[in-house]
């Protein structure tokens, strides 16, 4: 069988590296939202800091009378409950760790996809130049 003409490899190649490079940023997106959710689960659990107890000799009397009161920090932690969000920190925590291996699956498959592209474009760079520049599209 013989392989596919370069103009369909790197056409093929660019397709694969778009899909790639989304789903790297969906992963990543995910993560992040994953990560809040345990950031958001461990400040329910210890409680926030009071603001401006250290420090409110130090500062001028207009930033002072700016800082949060503690219950309006606390508002925005929610209304959850303790036990429960301890209980969740694990599940996240595993999720996340699922989230990072597929995420560096992601990253590795567009690393191999965009050798596989460079490869091709070596092979004929005059062609590899007129494709470069042509959008892209399935059909």
């Amino acid at each position: 069988m013989t392989p596919p003409p370069v103009e369909q490899r790197v056409r093929d190649l660019r397709l694969d590296r778009r899909a790639l490079r989304v789903e790297r940023a969906r992963v990543a997106w995910w993560r992040r939202i994953v990560r809040a959710r345990l950031d958001l689960a461990v400040a329910r659990a210890t409680g926030p800091d009071v603001l401006g107890e250290d420090v409110a000799f130090q500062l001028p009397v207009d930033i002072g009378v700016c800082v949060p009161r503690p219950a309006e920090l606390a508002a925005v932690l929610g209304a959850g409950q303790v036990g429960a969000d301890l209980a969740q920190l694990d599940e996240l925590r595993s999720l996340d760790a699922r989230l990072a291996t597929y995420q560096r699956g992601v990253e590795e498959a567009l690393t191999r996809a965009t050798d596989r592209l460079i490869a091709s474009l070596a092979i004929d760079p005059a062609t590899a130049a007129q494709l470069i520049h042509r959008p892209l599209g399935r059909g």
